[in-house]
């Protein structure tokens, strides 16, 4: 797994829960998940998320402001 994992205080810090990560596969209609293919899909969600997050506090921050807008998001995709 080539994703980046945060550590706090000795633990990994995950942004999205296993069981949320779990319950998206169900939802989209997957029968059985096994713990490591939630494990993996969660940490691909969060390794995204975290990319898509510090491009758009760049942008905000290049644009004198304090405030992520919905703007930096959608450029940071």
């Amino acid at each position: 797994m080539d994703y980046k994992l945060f550590l706090f205080n000795r633990y990994v810090f995950m942004a999205i829960s296993k069981l949320t990560a779990k319950k998206i596969l169900k939802e989209q209609g997957a029968v059985r998940v096994s713990d490591e293919a939630t494990i993996e899909f969660a940490a691909l969600i969060n390794s995204y998320s975290y990319k898509i997050a510090a491009k758009a506090a760049k942008l905000a921050k290049h644009a004198k402001r304090k405030t992520v807008e919905k703007s930096d998001i959608n450029l940071a995709k």
